[in-house]
């Protein structure tokens, strides 16, 4: 396997190596309900979580790079909706977000009340867990997704502009598109 097609499907294999632990510790902590169970539990939501806040951010981040010429949507980057992710992407990541999201409810609702008897339970954690799938999925889409380049105001045409006022060498200067600077012209 080349290192880019392993580098495309490492956010995709970490969405489902995650969601198999989170899975297996979630259902250990639900069943056994120990003391120790539950912290393992707990800790594996939250790092799960952890990692997705990160991944998230950092997705974020790079998507906001990238949107200096093409156009990104929130949904097209955290829910991979629309053309920019390819379907056997989407088959992948979906399920594993919706496992993520079916396990922490059904951990929780399995045991609502503490080992004391007392409403609520450490297994509750495990909400924060979709948070890691939605992580995943905004790697793979900030750094794999095929957005359509930025389009100008009403026109419909590529913006050249964009590239020309970010390049490195046009720090310091303010460059604007002709049609935009004159609707500041003097009216009067």
């Amino acid at each position: 396997m080349s290192p880019a097609i392993s580098e495309v499907r490492r956010p995709v294999r970490a969405n489902i190596v995650g969601t198999a632990l989170f899975a297996v510790t979630a259902a250990y902590a639900a069943i056994s309900f120990t003391t120790f169970a539950q912290w393992v539990g707990a800790v594996t939501a939250l790092t799960l979580f952890a990692a997705g806040v990160f991944g998230f951010l950092w997705s974020y981040f790079h998507a906001v790079q990238r949107s200096r010429h093409d156009e990104i949507s929130v949904t097209g980057l955290y829910l991979l909706l629309g053309e920019p992710t390819p379907r056997s992407v989407k088959l992948t990541m979906w399920p594993a977000l919706a496992a993520q999201v079916a396990i922490a409810l059904a951990t929780t609702l399995g045991r609502p009340d503490g080992p004391d008897g007392r409403a609520g339970s450490s297994l509750a954690v495990g909400f924060l867990v979709p948070m890691f799938g939605l992580g995943m999925n905004g790697l793979w889409s900030a750094y794999h997704g095929a957005f359509p380049l930025r389009r100008r105001g009403g026109d419909g045409e590529v913006d050249n502009e964009v590239e020309h006022a970010t390049a490195p060498e046009a720090v310091g200067e303010v460059t604007t598109p002709g049609s935009s600077i004159g609707q500041n012209a003097d009216h009067g």
